[in-house]
C-alpha cells in the first residue's frame, strides 16, 4: 500500500484552505513556537492574553493576517499544563499543525468527509471543543481532527453528518473555552484513530514520535500553505 503520507500528498494540487473568508494564500506566514524561539523567553505563556498579543504582534510585523506552524515542533509552552506536564506524560512534541487567526473565525473542510465524532476537551491546556472528520478516498479511510473549536461550533452535529468540501464545519474558540490558548486552529490528519472518539493526542512525548510521524503526517501536505 501506498505510504500514508505520499497519500495525502496527492489529496490536493495547490492550497487548500482550512480557514473560511478571504484568506488567500500570501496571507500566510509562518511561525517558529519551538523552544528554540528565545522571543518566547521574554513572554508570559501562562497568560492566554499576554500570548494573543504575541501572535498580533508578530502578524503586524510580517504584514500577514494568518500565522502557521508547529508540526514536529518541540515546545516549552505546555510546561504550563498538569495535562501534559507530569512525570507519566512528559509530552512537548506537537504533531498536528496550528494556524493562528482570530476567535470565532471560520473552519471550513478542505475535503469531502463526514462527521465521525466530537467532544469538549474541556481541561486547561486541552482541546477544548473538538471535531473529527471522517473521510474516504480511493477506498481508503482516513480523519482529520479540528481542535480549539467555540463550544455552539458543536451544537446540533451528528455523527455521520455528510460534509463536502468547502462547507463550514465550525468555528475558533476564544480562550475562555478553547483551553485556555490564543485563539487558534489545531488542524490534524490521522490514518487510524486507534478507537478514540472526539479527541486524539496531539501533543505526544520523544519515546512516540516515530510511530505518531508515521499515523499522523505533515498536515501541510495537504493544505499546502
Amino acid at each position: 500500500m501506498q505510504d500514508f503520507a505520499e497519500f495525502v500528498n496527492e489529496l490536493t494540487s495547490g492550497f487548500t484552505p482550512v480557514i473560511g473568508g478571504d484568506y488567500k494564500h500570501d496571507d500566510y506566514t509562518y511561525i517558529d513556537l519551538s523552544e528554540n524561539n528565545r522571543e518566547l523567553l521574554k513572554l508570559e505563556v501562562a497568560s492566554s492574553e499576554a500570548f494573543s498579543a504575541f501572535i498580533f504582534e508578530f502578524l503586524k510585523n510580517k504584514n500577514a493576517k494568518a500565522a502557521y506552524g508547529g508540526y514536529n515542533e518541540l515546545r516549552t509552552l505546555y510546561n504550563r499544563s498538569e495535562l501534559f506536564n507530569n512525570r507519566e506524560a512528559n509530552r512537548n512534541i506537537h504533531i498536528g499543525l496550528d494556524i493562528w487567526v482570530p476567535a470565532f473565525s471560520e473552519i471550513i473542510s478542505p475535503l469531502d468527509g463526514k462527521v465521525h465524532s466530537f467532544k469538549d476537551n474541556a481541561n486547561f491546556g486541552d482541546y477544548g471543543p473538538t471535531l473529527i472528520l471522517e473521510h474516504s478516498v480511493q477506498g481508503r479511510k482516513f480523519y482529520t481532527l479540528y481542535g480549539h473549536l467555540s463550544r455552539r461550533s458543536l451544537k446540533g452535529l451528528k455523527e455521520g453528518d455528510q460534509i463536502k468540501v468547502g462547507d463550514k464545519i465550525a468555528e475558533l474558540g476564544d480562550f475562555d473555552e478553547n483551553g485556555d490558548y490564543a485563539p487558534h486552529l489545531h488542524f490534524q490528519v490521522i490514518e487510524d484513530l486507534n478507537g478514540n472518539i472526539g479527541d486524539f493526542p496531539g501533543v505526544i512525548k520523544k519515546e512516540d514520535l516515530d510511530n505518531f510521524l508515521k499515523n499522523c503526517p505533515d498536515p501541510n501536505l495537504l493544505l499546502k500553505i
